[in-house]
């Protein structure tokens, strides 16, 4: 199906995520006596050898070339949370592209510990406020934005958990709202993409890393309707789906955005582009998957499919 033949014209978008843009300081001592002091312990062992600057800015200048509709962006910005790797990752957020053009939601390393809304998330409001409404606080999701035929309905599965958890969860506030909102853009005959970091499905990460209340949310995709489910969180591309009365709406996970393949459980980076067409019960998605050639630091397509949608 082309534009033509349909009431919506094609609209394009990348997905990309768990970027974790180096840290670009040691943190004084104070501020990692606390959970901190694993993840930093960890970045400094493991992570700053896998998550490196100049892949993330190829990848980045490669989505410009692609020149997409939109952007989303599915978490883990930071490390561990510090306030400096919130106002880093502000302005890497800045020179990638207008908040109108880019939504994003936050991941589990975004909430690593508690930090005050203005020294951390709140520097990123703009870019995940809906389109009519404010970003002042995590209660503020979920946020809607509307772009062309699709709305991006972004919900907050990040909060602080204990050291060796990575778990994240919506809570019952968040999910009854969502059900709400999922409901009514129905109506208004668009393509409903949910952006959440933590994946929704079973099987895909360990209980220590899961979403708690996955089961929860598939209770609520299957009775409101959703087109589409995008997650990061593995740091691997997955697909999967949650099986609703129209028919499964499929679940896909990205690889990081700045990721080296030099780990048995990692994929090198990736990003998505995807193009949505055609109309209620006749949607056509399309997914390009761009990978990293890491000898030529450049990104190519190294696969291209057609998802099914609920009809």
């Amino acid at each position: 199906m082309n534009g033509s033949e349909s009431s919506h014209p094609m609209f394009t978008f990348a997905h990309l995520s768990d970027p974790h843009l180096a840290i670009q300081s040691a943190p004084g001592l104070r501020s990692l006596m606390n959970k901190r002091l694993i993840g930093y312990l960890s970045w400094r062992t493991k992570r700053q050898a896998i998550h490196e600057t100049r892949v993330l800015a190829a990848l980045t200048e490669a989505i410009k070339q692609a020149r997409p509709d939109h952007i989303a962006i599915t978490g883990d910005l930071t490390n561990i949370a510090l306030p400096a790797e919130f106002k880093e990752a502000r302005r890497w957020l800045e020179e990638f592209g207008p908040p109108r053009s880019i939504t994003l939601v936050p991941g589990n390393h975004d909430a690593y510990v508690g930090v005050p809304w203005s020294a951390s998330l709140g520097l990123w409001a703009e870019y995940m406020r809906g389109d009519s409404q404010a970003m002042d606080s995590p209660e503020d999701f979920p946020a809607i934005r509307i772009r062309g035929p699709v709305a991006f309905v972004g919900v907050s599965s990040a909060h602080p958990s204990a050291p060796h958890l990575a778990v994240g969860s919506l809570g019952s506030a968040q999910l009854a709202a969502l059900g709400s909102a999922l409901a009514g853009l129905a109506d208004k005959r668009l393509f409903r993409i949910i952006l959440i970091h933590h994946p929704p499905v079973s099987g895909i990460v360990k209980p220590r890393a899961s979403l708690r209340d996955s089961a929860a949310f598939a209770s609520v995709v299957a009775e409101a309707g959703a087109e589409l489910v995008l997650h990061g969180h593995t740091h691997r591309m997955s697909h999967g789906e949650i099986a609703t009365p129209r028919g499964p709406v499929p679940v896909i996970g990205v690889a990081s955005a700045s990721a080296r393949a030099q780990h048995a459980h990692r994929e090198e980076a990736q990003f998505h582009i995807y193009t949505v067409a055609g109309e209620p019960g006749r949607w056509q998605l399309d997914l390009d998957i761009r990978r990293l050639d890491e000898q030529a630091l450049a990104f190519r397509t190294s696969r291209t499919l057609s998802v099914p949608i609920p009809a």
